[in-house]
Order: structure tokens, then sequence, then C-alpha cells
């Protein structure tokens, strides 16, 4: 079952103290405390890797206590799915560019947020393009290429700005 290891593995590298990942033994611990039982921090580790993979009801109610998601994150993919991605809204918005970015965002009315959506993309994709990975948007054209919207969203290509 190496779904409960990734969920496991997720919810530590997102889910931070202080900028950083708990311990095993810090998990353990408040796990112990939320549940009134025995958990080591051998077992966490072991259910993090995937050694385990066939943990009680309670254990796993206890990891969702201490981690502060709903124990439905580990018994419902459709829960799950989103409360990853409220988790990776929670994780980018914890970074102080990101949320600059955000916030900024706000204030502007929807053309104002359309292009700077569009800037975001074109910086994305010539980032890159720069470092050799495949585009984002997995279009395999070269940079300055005809859009595929066909430019309908109101902005101006890159050689149309001055």
């Amino acid at each position: 079952m190496p779904e409960l290891a990734d969920k496991v593995d997720r919810l530590f590298k997102t889910i931070l103290t202080n900028g950083r990942e708990y311990s095993y033994e810090e998990v353990a611990r408040g796990c112990s405390e939320q549940s009134g039982g025995t958990f080591s921090k051998t077992y966490v580790w072991q259910l993090r890797t995937g050694q385990r993979d066939n943990p009680t009801k309670r254990h796993l109610e206890a990891l969702a206590a201490f981690f502060r998601v709903p124990a439905a994150y580990f018994f419902d993919d459709v829960a799950a799915d989103r409360i990853d991605a409220q988790l990776a809204l929670a994780s980018a918005l914890g970074n102080a560019d990101v949320r600059d970015i955000a916030l900024r965002a706000m204030s502007m009315d929807d053309s104002g947020r359309k292009h700077l959506a569009r800037i975001i993309h074109e910086v994305s994709q010539l980032h890159s393009a720069a470092s050799g990975r495949p585009r984002p948007d997995g279009a395999d054209a070269p940079d300055g290429a005809a859009r595929a919207d066909g430019g309908r969203d109101g902005t101006e290509g890159a050689e149309g700005r001055g």
C-alpha cells in the first residue's frame, strides 16, 4: 500500500514546524498523546517509508489529528485529493514571494489578473527553456511560436510590448 506511505510522507513534507519537518519522535509523541496509546518513532518511520502498511484506524486518526487534517485523508481518495490541493496552496502561501504576488493580485481587476497570469506563464516558459526542462504546458513549440489560444485573452505577445 504505497499510497499510505505517500500520504504520510506528504504530510511530513507539507506541514512543517518552524520551517522544518517534524521529527519521527515529535510525531510519535504527539500521536501517543492524541490516541492515548503507544506510538514509537520507528513505527512512524515504517508508516512513512511503506515498511508498515496496515495501521489501525486509531493510529491513522491519531496521525490525522497530529497533522491537523481530517481522518478522511487516509480513508477517502476524493477527500485526500481535496486536502492535498489545500495543503499545496497553504505551502505555496508560506513562501513570502508567492504570498506577495497573491496579495497584489487580489487588489487587481479581472483584466489585471489575466495579464499577470500571462506574464507568469511566459516567465515560466522562459525559465523552463533556459533550464532545458520541458515546458509546463506540455507544448513542444519553440519560444516565440504561435500561441495555442491565438491570443484571444486580450494580451499581446512579448514582441508587441514596448
